[in-house]
């Protein structure tokens, strides 16, 4: 992405170079514009011309030892014609004073002044720029410790400025969102064609909101309607508008929209504008600097002329603490949903960015695809270089099936813990743990079927996991599946309780997701039959974790709290119960599992089905996604 930036240069550059010009002609011109034609002559020519009359003025300079005198250029000593010039070295002569006297001489000496040029620039203008040059170099320093280069422009706008099309991007290299793309063709539309709309008496939006998680291309898509329309492309920040000092952020509002509107038609973006443009508090007497900078950003948004075709494009991932006067039509008229990708996104995703990677003819992104559910488009980006990454360091020319898988892995499981060292009691429980998961997991219905066990640990902090990948894309769950999932989230402590009569810390995160989703079923999704389809709880910055805050009485948060320890008691038994009934089948896989440490799910189901395995089996390989066990995260 090219930037466009004015060539600036310091204001200590041009007093450098106009005290050298002046020194220049100090030293050169000036002596050459005020010196005149003098002769010079001997101390007895200047004698015997004083005798004669010929002098009509004279200068004594003691100091150098010098006269320099006026003698008339023709002899008859005609006062109407030009003096001559003349300079003579002055002899020790006491007489010489009584002499000129004589002749009627008009004489004076000539005392040395420091009146020079040089001499005003060193006694006058050189403290002025020391003083300036020091001033400088510490206006320098203080910008280094309050904030950067632009910390003491006041009023001015820190935005980057993309001329047309050098923002590099297009809606070709967005992928996903074709939804959102479709939302933001109309304004690149108008900004091409605006008369066609003008005809009809229809106006541009003057703003769009992109809201969505982070990773999911918001940004992107900003650059992507700005590369499209060939328009230039006005990028900042919403924190670059705080500043330390009051009424800054307001004045780099309007300097902003004042450089659009000169540059109009035009698109303005400002990313995270959730920074200043949260909700203003009830207080009648608040009036920080936020506050101001929400007000002028306001007042801008309303000021200017849609038909001019300036386009304000905003993004944020937390749409609900915005102001309400900020969302309303006539400022932001369209909020633009830029969720995470489905299935076809996903596939889609992957493709364009290892569009300028060598990839192999072997390679299938739908696998792929279907192992990174709830992947943003950033986290797609990563695995497609963590791939390729991968492959150099393996030595190949291309990347490979294996490289991706890998990489899916490495993006949500860390690296492998090569140098770690489990002792191998605590290595068996971890088989046994992991194999429960999967046990119960293949012992169910509407239960995505196990694709990997593995307990080699990683840098996430799991000593192993068990992965499930759906063969659809699921949008829905219903009560019977949130069950299962429970189920085989109690599958790994389940196991450590039949085989080693003990518990561990590692099913921590397996109890912390179990607990996470029996409490929505009861208190979001309505599925429990003791408070049935009542809401109790609200969800908060869905798009950053979505933090749960209870909307109900302490009685009844305490019978949700019971209700939640039923669900998952009963499931936590159901667990126990299929393990009992498979305990021969639970031997058999952990012990295959703690001798191989990585067993893919084809060998998983033919060891449960009594199919037996291939003479060379697989070896273990370290691909997937769906991870439970010890401190682990299900993704």
């Amino acid at each position: 992405m090219k930037e466009q930036k004015a060539p600036k240069r310091p204001l200590i550059f041009y007093f450098i170079i106009a005290i050298c010009i002046l020194f220049v002609l100090e030293m050169f011109v000036f002596p050459l514009l005020s010196q005149q034609r003098t002769t010079t002559v001997t101390y007895s020519q200047f004698l015997n011309m004083l005798d004669q009359g010929e002098i009509t003025k004279a200068d004594v300079n003691r100091s150098t030892a010098q006269i320099t005198f006026e003698a008339n250029a023709t002899p008859d000593g005609d006062k109407t014609a030009r003096p001559v010039v003349y300079t003579t070295t002055m002899m020790d002569d006491d007489k010489l004073t009584d002499r000129l006297k004589d002749k009627n001489v008009e004489f004076g000496a000539v005392v040395q002044q420091s009146n020079s040029l040089v001499d005003m620039l060193v006694m006058g203008v050189l403290p002025i720029v020391l003083v300036f040059v020091g001033g400088y170099f510490f206006m320098r320093w203080m910008q280094k410790k309050i904030g950067g280069p632009g910390a003491m422009s006041f009023g001015k706008s820190n935005a980057k400025i993309y001329v047309e099309a050098q923002t590099g991007k297009s809606f070709a290299d967005v992928a996903g969102e074709d939804e959102a793309k479709e939302a933001l063709v109309e304004i690149v539309d108008f900004l091409h064609n605006p008369k066609k709309y003008a005809d009809i008496g229809a106006t541009l939006p003057k703003g769009a909101l992109l809201v969505g998680p982070p990773g999911t291309g918001k940004t992107l898509l900003a650059q992507a309607v700005a590369g499209e329309a060939h328009v230039p492309f006005f990028s900042i920040s919403g924190s670059e508008f705080v500043e330390m000092f009051v009424g800054m952020g307001a004045a780099k509002v309007r300097d902003l929209f004042k450089q659009a509107q000169e540059k109009a038609p035009c698109i303005v973006f400002i990313d995270e504008i959730d920074t200043i443009g949260k909700a203003r508090d009830s207080s009648l007497t608040s009036n920080d600097e936020r506050e101001q900078t929400l007000n002028q950003l306001l007042t801008e948004m309303d000021g200017f002329d849609g038909r001019k075709g300036v386009v304000i494009l905003a993004a944020t991932n937390r749409p609900d603490s915005l102001d309400k006067a900020l969302l309303r039509p006539g400022r932001f008229d369209r909020r633009i949903p830029v969720e995470l990708p489905d299935l076809k996104g996903r596939e889609a995703i992957l493709k364009v960015h290892a569009h300028d990677v060598k990839i192999g003819p072997d390679v299938d992104y739908n696998a792929i695809a279907r192992a990174t559910a709830g992947a943003s488009g950033a986290e797609l980006a990563n695995i497609i270089n963590e791939a390729a990454l991968r492959a150099v360091k393996c030595g190949r020319k291309a990347v490979i099936q294996e490289d991706l898988e890998e990489s899916v892995e490495v993006v949500i499981a860390g690296y492998q813990r090569k140098s770690a060292v489990i002792p191998p009691k605590e290595k068996e429980i971890v088989a046994y743990h992991e194999t429960g998961h999967a046990l119960v997991a293949a012992m169910q219905s509407n239960s995505a079927p196990v694709t990997k066990i593995t307990i080699v640990p990683r840098t996430s902090g799991a000593l192993g996991y068990t992965m499930q990948v759906e063969e659809d894309e699921k949008m829905l769950m219903s009560r019977e599946e949130c069950l299962n999932k429970i189920a085989v989230l109690c599958g790994g402590r389940s196991a450590e309780e039949l085989v080693f009569g003990d518990y561990t810390s590692g099913a921590a995160n397996d109890i912390e997701q179990a607990t996470k989703l029996a409490r929505a079923m009861v208190t979001r999704f309505g599925m429990s039959d003791e408070f049935g389809m009542v809401a109790m709880e609200t969800i908060q910055n869905q798009y950053l974790g979505g933090d749960a805050t209870l909307t109900c009485s302490p009685e009844t948060a305490a019978k949700v709290d019971t209700v939640v320890q039923n669900i998952i008691q009963k499931q936590h038994e159901k667990a126990i119960s299929i393990l009992k009934e498979n305990m021969g089948k639970l031997h058999e896989l952990s012990h295959y599992l703690l001798d191989r440490e990585t067993i893919t799910g084809e060998e998983f189901m033919r060891i449960l089905k009594d199919e037996g395995l291939p003479e060379q089996a697989a070896q273990p390989d370290e691909q997937g996604d769906k991870a439970s066990g010890p401190d682990s995260k299900e993704s």
